[in-house]
């Protein structure tokens, strides 16, 4: 009887058998998180606010190199590479506002790469700004994308420590599949974050200090954050995958501007002003199903940082 002899070459199988075996595990595991319906929340702002060019709301910030946007305006795709990732900046600044973006994420080993879509006013309170972060956190073949909603309030620097108000998801889909929508409602009592209109977090104004009141402009970004993004640091980009691509399209922005007569008000968050009773449902079900860590419950924390806790 003939013996065959099969040479396996790893430096090629392997990636490419962690990969395929990664994403079966991940279909897998979305199929399970899909078992059950997302419900209806009812109200569905981002139909409340018409979705314009790119160039209308926003120029590019750096890596301009790294950029493609579509003929028609409609959607922009950014990447990362060893050289460098790319982001963009909105061109007004506000003071409240809906601030959304449909994203879809590259699938794969994309460990340490953030795609964000985010408020700030870093530029012009270095050391000292505020910041409303949606954040999708790479991840390894087999586990699933992390979306890290964040809020800064006047505070970070070597004056002023980061004091971070994480509250982190697995979502209940495969945001590397297809274009989901996320948004950043910013009244003057409360933030809303919104995936697909169903609000996953509401952060409200229960104290004056850790509420953020200045002006603001909305980003987006594709960036190494190795140090931290993709637990915790341990595992970090692997640019023998890349570039790492990301997908942004359907911009919306409704808010008023710096400047805005008296008579501007903010977008409501549900058909009363604020969240329905059906919204606030849809968020509950969001936060037991898909929430996988919330800062007001890590006892690590420093509580006197986090008094709305």
């Amino acid at each position: 009887m003939m013996t065959m002899m099969v040479q396996i070459r790893p430096h090629i199988a392997i990636p490419h058998l962690m990969v395929v075996v990664g994403a079966v595990m991940l279909l897998l595991l979305q199929q399970g998180r899909s078992a059950e319906a997302q419900p209806s929340p009812g109200y569905y702002p981002s139909s409340k606010v018409s979705s314009m060019p790119f160039s209308q709301w926003y120029s590019n910030l750096w890596g301009a190199q790294h950029q493609s946007l579509s003929p028609d305006q409609t959607a922009l795709t950014l990447w990362m590479d060893r050289s460098s990732g790319s982001g963009f900046k909105s061109k007004g600044a506000y003071l409240n506002g809906y601030f959304g973006v449909s994203m879809k994420v590259q699938p794969g080993y994309t460990a340490g790469v953030n795609t964000a879509f985010y408020l700030s006013n870093n530029e012009v309170y270095p050391g000292y700004h505020d910041e409303i972060d949606v954040e999708l956190l790479g991840t390894v073949p087999g586990e699933p994308y992390t979306l890290q909603t964040n809020v800064y309030v006047r505070g970070t620097g070597d004056a002023h420590p980061i004091v971070g108000r994480e509250m982190r998801f697995h979502l209940w889909f495969d945001p590397a599949a297809a274009f989901h929508h996320y948004a950043v409602l910013w009244n003057p009592d409360e933030i809303v974050f919104l995936v697909d209109d169903v609000p996953v977090r509401r952060y409200q104004k229960k104290v004056e200090a850790t509420f953020p009141e200045r002006e603001m402009w909305a980003y987006g970004s594709v960036w190494d954050a190795s140090d931290w993004a993709t637990d915790g640091g341990r595992y970090r980009s692997d640019y023998r995958y890349q570039p790492f691509v990301s997908g942004f399209k359907d911009f919306k922005v409704a808010g008023c501007e710096v400047g805005a007569p008296a008579s501007c008000g903010p977008v409501p968050a549900g058909p009363g002003g604020g969240l329905s009773p059906q919204q606030s449902a849809a968020m509950s079900w969001a936060q037991q199903r898909a929430m996988v860590y919330y800062y007001c419950q890590d006892s690590s924390k420093d509580r006197s940082n986090y008094p709305e806790c």
